[in-house]
């Protein structure tokens, strides 16, 4: 649309965007208030500011359905927007979240009033891609999720202090089990606590799987135990109690909200899985949760658990259609390289920071693949030969958010082709490549003998 302005004997032309939304609002979000603009001449007001109390966000609602406007669009860096967006979400509201990053590359906006009408603009013209929102049961899952590994960090740092009062002590368990926490470490403290000072007896607490004999275990309980290092380890133990106690919870609520989750499929699955970590396993069958949820078993997957698996579905969802691609959900996790291009040269590779806790996940699960005889282990070592190893990982970590994404969307199992079809399918590959650049070269390529090849002139 070309709208001409006159201005004394000249005329000027305007080029101007077709409005996309008309009604259309922009708020920033701030930490003590939040300033809303709507379009021009729908109010005395285009722009006003608002408390974030409960109420103020009341009156900010009943404004923009006073003034007609039908979509908002926020930006924020905190979690201040959480409020707004839901109440506004239950209002009917068309609501996106924007990237601060994509609507900041403009200078001479740094007042909040600014900001605010610059959404509202932007948004206007449907210049604005609304960021990730998983559905509501998503949500409270990946709020139960997040709590649970908060709950397992601070147990764990308990398990830190139990292993140094012990150490003051010169009770030195450590070196004769390998986890504390387990059924014969948790057994000898809890005697210790006790009154139990006498390694013999506490020796006989050793587990039938314990590698060590009773005779290594009795040597490293003969220590100089004093009261207040026992006054410390009763209150650590009795904190690791009751951050065990708070996980066992949080885990019946997660239960209930997958419970509640909608079925993508009625497959049961009755084969054999691998077994999770004791540190972060689940105290119900998390496994067959998500096959009931997502269709698959994405712990088929090497290196996948039900606790990697658990994490991606409460970060992404189990909706994959709200990408395009699987290029698109690995970009989203920021397993992506950079494309950092100018003047025709390519600049950086490097990938974007992201503070994505699917991808950490990922990137745990593919740090695991080294010496994994499998299809993904032979890939990871292949990439070594090449790269540095944290670029690999999340090399690795792409390909399993792809496996991933093809998985639930298309409903199909992984299958394991192991890695010996692996190196085989790459050396293929290799020699495909080798022919073709020597056709490109004027050569032929012949196999001399079975496991050598040589060029011939043609």
């Amino acid at each position: 649309m070309v709208s001409k302005k006159r201005t004394g004997k000249q005329e000027k032309k305007v080029q101007r965007l077709d409005y996309i939304n008309t009604n259309a609002a922009g708020i920033d979000i701030g930490s003590k208030s939040h300033f809303v603009a709507i379009p021009e001449g729908r109010d005395t007001q285009s722009v006003k500011e608002f408390s974030t109390f409960t109420n103020g966000l009341y009156e900010l609602v009943a404004w923009l359905k006073k003034v007609k406007v039908t979509t908002v669009a926020m930006e924020s860096t905190g979690v201040y927007w959480v409020p707004v967006y839901d109440l506004l979400e239950q209002e009917g509201f068309e609501v996106l979240l924007v990237n601060a990053r994509h609507i900041k590359n403009v200078p001479g906006r740094k007042t909040d009033v600014c900001d605010c009408q610059w959404i509202q603009q932007l948004h206007s013209y449907g210049l604005l891609r609304a960021s990730f929102r998983p559905e509501e049961k998503v949500r409270k899952m990946r709020t139960l999720m997040r709590h649970r590994s908060m709950l397992i960090e601070y147990a764990s740092s308990h398990i830190q202090h139990i292993k140094k009062t012990l150490s003051l002590m010169n009770v030195r368990l450590d070196n004769a089990i390998r986890d504390i926490t387990g059924v014969t470490g948790m057994k000898i403290v809890r005697a210790i606590i006790g009154g139990e000072r006498d390694p013999a007896k506490l020796a006989k607490y050793r587990d039938s799987k314990c590698k060590n004999s009773e005779e290594v275990i009795r040597e490293s309980l003969a220590g100089n135990y004093q009261e207040d290092q026992m006054f410390c380890l009763k209150q650590t133990i009795e904190l690791y109690d009751q951050y065990q106690n708070q996980i066992d919870e949080c885990c019946q609520e997660i239960q209930k909200i997958m419970n509640e989750m909608e079925a993508l499929s009625d497959k049961e699955k009755t084969k054999a899985h691998k077994k999770n970590s004791t540190k972060r396993a689940f105290n119900f069958d998390m496994r067959q949760e998500l096959v009931r949820v997502t269709g698959v078993d994405l712990t088929c997957i090497p290196s996948i658990n039900a606790y990697t698996a658990a994490k991606v579905i409460s970060e992404a969802g189990v909706d994959m259609s709200k990408w395009r691609t699987s290029k698109h959900f690995a970009s989203w996790l920021g397993l992506c390289p950079g494309n950092k291009i100018s003047g025709g040269k390519r600049l950086s590779g490097k990938t974007a920071p992201s503070a994505n806790q699917a991808a950490a996940a990922l990137r745990m699960a593919a740090s695991s693949l080294q010496r994994s005889q499998t299809a993904l282990g032979a890939f990871f070592r292949r990439l070594c030969g090449r790269m540095e190893k944290c670029k690999v990982i999340t090399a690795v970590a792409h390909k399993l958010a792809v496996i991933i994404y093809n998985m639930i969307k298309t409903g199909s199992e992984y299958i394991e082709s192991g890695a010996q079809f692996y190196e085989e399918q790459y050396r293929e590959r290799c020699v495909k490549n080798l022919k073709k650049r020597a056709e490109q070269l004027g050569f032929s390529l012949a196999p001399k003998e079975p496991d050598t090849l040589t060029l011939c002139l043609p």
